[in-house]
């Protein structure tokens, strides 16, 4: 699964990952992470997420990365914002009204994008990825973030073999594997979703929770 495989999905139109409405984890436990307003935010494989309307709306200043220009582009658009433009550290970024989205690979971030960041969102990046690329993501993570940056993270699992991801199914012991050398973790909540969620039965899945962390990047 490489960068072509997303911006072939973006292309298409198949980006059922993308959700009308703001994510009722984020709203029920964004204050959990202890944050004050005006704090930096960064969103990985943020698309054209509204949920980064409902962090700005909070008082915060939202920093996303996007592989798909077209994706950065729609998210301007229908939301009737006219970005800047500028290079920021050997990445497009387009910037409008508190909303910096950066056009490029996640893994081509460094330390220096990432120095105010005070916490990140992350409700399809992890769940994005393959296996072999989850550990990588973890692992860079870990290597850009300030110490003491917090993360709401959501994952979702479901039975083996009844879809074939993405998104790929995440349970609380994986994410301690990934995550639990460099920051502490705590489980927020557990739920059942497949009924708000029919296109997932529509792909033969007979069970769906969604699960919420908080780790504190020690």
């Amino acid at each position: 699964m490489d960068a072509d495989f997303w911006l072939q999905r973006w292309r298409d139109g198949l980006i059922g990952f993308h959700q009308s409405d703001i994510n009722p984890f984020l709203q029920r436990h964004w204050q959990r992470l202890g944050l004050q307003g005006g704090e930096r935010v960064f969103v990985p494989l943020c698309g054209k997420s509204k949920d980064m309307l409902w962090l700005r709306k909070q008082g915060h200043s939202v920093f996303g990365i996007e592989l798909s220009e077209l994706a950065v582009d729609s998210f301007f658009k229908e939301n009737q914002l006219n970005p800047s433009q500028r290079h920021w550290a050997g990445l497009p970024c387009y910037e409008a009204d508190n909303i910096a989205l950066c056009q490029g690979d996640f893994f081509h971030l460094r330390p220096e994008h990432m120095s105010s960041v005070r916490a990140v969102y992350d409700r399809a990046s992890l769940v994005a990825l393959p296996p072999a690329m989850r550990v990588d993501y973890a692992r860079h993570q870990a290597n850009i973030l300030p110490v003491g940056c917090e993360v709401l993270l959501i994952s979702l699992e479901y039975p083996e073999g009844q879809m074939e991801g993405p998104p790929f199914s995440i349970g609380a012991a994986e994410v301690e594997t990934l995550y639990g050398q460099a920051f502490e973790i705590e489980h927020l909540e557990t739920c059942d979703t497949l009924e708000r969620n029919p296109r997932f039965r529509e792909q033969g899945l007979t069970e769906l929770r969604e699960s919420c962390f908080r780790l504190s990047r020690r």
